[in-house]
């Protein structure tokens, strides 16, 4: 008996261990980049290492997203996106409309990507475009509302700035530490706007070490890298204002909770004293201290 019981608590164990985002991902019968969205839209809970390198799902969220599944929308759903064409096509409205939509910032992409001439290509919500098509129908046919038209007629587009907005407001909601949130919003800003906000060095320095991706970077050729930058940074005069306040908030925050990490300074010590010669040493000893009575 006893033989059986140690790999059975073995199994067990194992039965209870956080998955890693991977083997979670393929048990729920998702993409990594669907797991990675499903994760920062808030239908994952997941945990982070002791040392803060990987994000975990515990055996029982897995458990209940699964029955969730079972009994309504799945997950694979909530997440799905959807480009301009297939957009346009759900909410039964034209390309070229569903593109003024999005650029008068109707609409919100949740991510993008670079295509191979490196033009930027926008996803959106499917769900959240069948629900804007129900909620607002007035915007789908017709005359364009006034709002609309004011923006298009500026020649603004609204897609890179609020995508930004709700990258930052996804990420910010997944730490509750002060400093986190103050890294977070000052990825958004470029170093010469960052130092104008932020002009203790080491408090920069701190802000930078804590700055997530705010999208993955891997093997991008530099003028793909490049045209990314261009759509990571706020450009918007408006925007760049509203950022700078908001970081200046959470850093009076942030230094309340703790005081950025600076270089330890250690006290100098004072140099030693010269070797005394053994007579003079002798002497000093038998010196009367001050204080001490006259001999009589």
């Amino acid at each position: 008996m006893a033989v059986q019981e140690a790999p059975l608590t073995a199994v067990a164990a194992q039965a209870g261990k956080p998955l890693s985002a991977a083997r979670a991902a393929q048990e729920l019968g998702l993409k990594r980049s669907e797991f990675d969205l499903a994760v920062l839209l808030g239908h994952i809970r997941t945990t982070v290492d002791a040392d803060g390198s990987h994000r975990r799902v515990a055996r029982e969220e897995l458990d209940r997203l699964q029955a969730a599944d079972r009994k309504q929308e799945t997950l694979s759903e909530r997440v799905r996106t959807a480009g301009t064409t297939e957009g346009a096509q759900l909410m039964d409205i034209s390309p070229v409309r569903f593109g003024k939509l999005a650029r008068a910032g109707f609409i919100t992409p949740v991510k993008f990507y670079l295509n191979r001439y490196r033009a930027v290509v926008w996803l959106y919500l499917a769900g959240e475009l069948a629900e804007l098509a129900i909620r607002e129908p007035g915007l789908l046919t017709g005359r364009s509302p006034q709002k609309m038209r004011a923006v298009l007629d500026a020649g603004e587009d609204r897609r890179a700035r609020n995508w930004r907005s709700r990258r930052l407001a996804l990420l910010t909601r997944q730490t509750e530490d002060p400093w986190e949130q103050a890294a977070i919003t000052s990825s958004v800003l470029d170093p010469v706007q960052l130092a104008e906000v932020v002009d203790d060095p080491y408090e920069r320095a701190y802000l930078n070490k804590l700055r997530p991706a705010l999208v993955g970077r891997h093997g991008e050729s530099p003028p793909t890298r490049e045209a990314m930058d261009r759509l990571l940074l706020a450009d918007d005069p408006d925007e760049i204002l509203w950022q700078r306040v908001s970081l200046a908030l959470l850093l009076d925050e942030a230094r309340e909770h703790r005081t950025a990490p600076r270089p330890e300074t250690r006290r100098s010590l004072p140099p030693p004293l010269p070797e005394t010669p053994r007579g003079l040493r002798a002497w000093l000893r038998r010196r009367k201290a001050p204080g001490d009575p006259a001999p009589s």
